[in-house]
């Protein structure tokens, strides 16, 4: 009888794995791709955003990747996430992945201050102070950094204690970007 018993405990704890790893072979994948950034540009793609996969399109334009970080903001910024809206600015704004874009720019900005997002506010108080990628106006923009301002934004109130000269939060290499451009 202990024979039996001894070689039916055998069996049983060397059959377990065996049967475990045909259930898991059939079902899928042990170790699924699911924090990498090709993950999230994939699930962009498919339109499935959350908060963490358009945060991946801020890595993949910092590697370089900025075909794949435009799909990610453009699927998370229509989604409504107005963090991936600015991004898009910036892009439009660098040429990054596509030619510089002072109007694509300027829109996503306004998209984003629209939705009361701070950072659009200030961004987009900034195109209309400096007329770029937008028919300058100085009212709305210092309205809009104002806004702004009391949204947190540190550089829209350092924007007000320099009497809204935007030269205050803007590199001298990059005055000749902002001159007046036609929108």
């Amino acid at each position: 009888m202990k024979r039996i018993f001894s070689g039916l405990i055998a069996v049983v704890v060397f059959a377990g794995p065996v049967m475990a790893e045909d259930e898991f072979d059939a079902g899928g994948t042990l170790n699924p791709d699911e924090m990498s950034l090709n993950s999230a540009l994939q699930k962009a793609i498919n339109g499935e955003v959350s908060m963490v996969v358009c945060a991946q399109g801020y890595l993949m334009t910092k590697k370089g990747s900025h075909e794949e970080a435009r799909r990610i903001f453009k699927n998370c910024a229509e989604a409504g996430y107005t963090g991936t809206m600015t991004w898009m600015s910036y892009m439009e704004q660098n040429g990054f992945g596509e030619d510089e874009d002072a109007t694509a720019s300027a829109e996503w900005d306004q998209k984003a201050a629209e939705l009361g997002d701070p950072i659009g506010e200030f961004n987009y108080g900034l195109n209309l102070l400096r007329g770029y990628g937008v028919e300058q106006n100085e009212a709305l923009g210092k309205a809009l950094i104002d806004r702004a301002a009391r949204n947190g934004v540190k550089a829209a109130k350092q924007l007000q204690d320099a009497e809204y000269d935007y030269r205050a939060v803007t590199p001298d290499a990059d005055e000749w970007k902002f001159e007046k451009k036609l929108y």
